[in-house]
């Protein structure tokens, strides 16, 4: 008998255990999406999980692609991306009320390994950066460096980053051509690849560009100009490869998700966004449509 109720009892207690794992989780506001975005997110979160008590759980599955479909399919209250929602997107989630709030601007880069940047590779026209990724250029020599065969690592399609890349060179993601290279998947993946392989180039956020294992390469514009990725080309808009970043919500976002945009739009999201690399919006937004 005080077998069978110190049994009953621990079963309660492990019900009662599950329950309140089952209610946090249930409460904790959902994020899914680009790696770009997710540093910004993260410690924002943490920022509001220590003063607010607020719980997120927050994964990059499938990149921003991935984000915008599970927002779609109701797994997530907020999805990070790093490309701008597309007409396929929403004929794919037509219940979804796809809601996109801008929260500043990257750039993305070509990035080469050490080796290739002391070989003097430098810079890249985008006819260059179109013949690299189409196969045509197979060794560094071909633009003045290294005797070294080029390895191209290639964002998996459907990340932000890859379809920036593919619509500045073919004007449309859907008319970038089938290639066999070996693919990669968030920015740090990209980096440690490059930074770990000789010959290598990649598309990454310019932000994670570090100088000391992987370098960005300028951009050679028309009239042979070299136009590097910096706060003022960003703003101007001469530097070809900016592209905003962007939290989405399934309509007007719930309340945890709207404070969590509110704070990441105001003053200190702000300083948040810039310290990891990226341009806040010129002004600070402070307030986010209510449910």
């Amino acid at each position: 008998m005080l077998l069978s109720s110190r049994l009953e009892r621990t079963a309660f207690v492990v019900a009662c255990l599950a329950s309140a794992v089952a209610a946090s989780v249930d409460a904790a506001i959902r994020i899914n999406g680009s790696t770009t975005v997710n540093p910004v997110v993260v410690e924002s979160a943490r920022v509001l999980d220590a003063e607010e008590d607020l719980e997120f759980q927050i994964d990059t599955v499938g990149g921003s692609s991935g984000g915008i479909a599970a927002l779609g399919e109701g797994r997530v209250e907020i999805a990070m991306s790093s490309r701008p929602l597309s007409h396929r997107d929403r004929n794919r989630y037509p219940e979804t009320n796809f809601v996109s709030t801008p929260i500043g601007t990257d750039a993305l880069a070509i990035v080469v390994s050490r080796d290739v940047w002391d070989g003097g590779v430098h810079k890249i026209s985008r006819q260059q950066a179109r013949e690299l990724y189409e196969g045509e250029i197979e060794n560094w020599g071909a633009l003045g460096g290294p005797d070294r065969r080029v390895v191209f690592f290639n964002k998996e399609p459907g990340r932000g980053t890859w379809e920036v890349f593919a619509k500045w060179l073919y004007g449309d993601a859907d008319a970038a051509p089938l290639v066999n290279h070996r693919e990669v998947g968030s920015n740090e993946e990209a980096r440690n690849k490059v930074g770990s392989t000789p010959g290598a180039v990649t598309q990454l956020s310019a932000a994670w560009a570090d100088g000391r294992r992987v370098f960005a390469l300028s951009i050679q514009a028309p009239g042979d100009r070299d136009i590097v990725a910096s706060e003022e080309t960003i703003s101007d808009g001469t530097y070809p490869l900016a592209r905003p970043l962007y939290l989405l919500t399934d309509g007007n976002p719930s309340d945890g998700a709207r404070r969590l945009i509110e704070f990441i739009l105001g003053p200190r999201g702000s300083e948040i966004i810039r310290r990891h690399g990226y341009l806040p919006l010129a002004t600070p937004r402070a307030e986010v449509p209510s449910p």
